[in-house]
């Protein structure tokens, strides 16, 4: 399947250039439906062949990139099953998500995230398993889910220390503080910084430039320098789980859905 319009993301193969769009209001949070959407994708990806050389992850929404999980589904799950039953539904979800991340991240495509405005939690670990992220200069950064006593569950930490190292993650996980786009380039984590809304245009030029090199050579050295951490995936999942047992979870998660900000997840 060359092109897709669902509910929550779209895709098309044009010019060897997959483009995923995120368009799911208000700032693409990653549901049930999404997942479900995102299977679909990293299921076509094997259709497409040697016709594709470049796959670019971008958002239509004015706001950002992703806001990460949807919480209030997440403390739905947890009103529907309990506290104790919710950790196996959890747990499945998490398995589901990590496959569909790990697929992306493996690729033999070169992988890009062009991303603009809110990038956090899920939506950045999303942006993590992308070989580059171009960013415009009003990006921002961050892993917020400590304030709910969590841990980010769908591969970051992993991703993060793997690209980056172990301060960068201690940093951004324990602080629960956000990154703009002149410190996040300073620690290496974006390829690009651009003007406010070229991310876009700057994936697309990059993407065409690339087009002109070998595929299977550019395959074999993303597979050689960019190893899928997967023990250490694994082990986020265990830990993800242990803590959303606990009521503290509970308490942030009612807090967070209660809350009468616009966006109570930004810091």
């Amino acid at each position: 399947m060359k092109q897709f319009q669902g509910q929550t993301l779209s895709w098309d193969l044009k010019d060897g250039i997959i483009e995923l769009s995120l368009h799911r209001e208000p700032l693409n949070e990653i549901s049930s439906l999404t997942l479900g959407e995102l299977e679909q994708f990293v299921a076509a990806l094997e259709s497409f062949g040697n016709e594709a050389h470049a796959l670019i992850l971008y958002s239509t929404l004015k706001a950002g990139f992703c806001a990460g999980a949807d919480l209030r589904e997440l403390y739905g799950w947890i009103q529907q099953y309990g506290q104790a039953e919710v950790v196996k539904y959890a747990r499945e979800y998490l398995e589901r998500i990590h496959r569909v991340m790990n697929t992306i991240d493996a690729s033999p495509l070169t992988t890009m995230a062009a991303v603009h405005g809110v990038t956090f939690g899920g939506g950045f670990e999303l942006a993590l398993t992308c070989d580059l992220i171009i960013a415009d200069k009003m990006s921002r950064f961050c892993f917020p889910e400590l304030r709910l006593g969590l841990i980010p569950g769908y591969g970051g930490i992993p991703r993060l220390k793997r690209d980056l190292g172990n301060a960068v993650v201690r940093d951004l996980l324990l602080t629960g503080r956000s990154f703009n786009t002149t410190k996040a380039q300073q620690i290496g984590l974006l390829s690009q910084v651009v003007a406010d809304g070229e991310a876009l245009r700057a994936a697309r030029a990059t993407a065409i430039q690339m087009s002109k090199f070998d595929r299977a050579t550019a395959a074999a050295a993303k597979s050689f320098i960019k190893p899928v951490p997967l023990d250490e995936l694994r082990q986020e999942i265990d830990i993800f789980c242990d803590l959303l047992s606990r009521p503290a979870v509970q308490a942030g998660l009612k807090k967070f859905v209660e809350s009468t900000d616009a966006q109570p997840y930004l810091p």
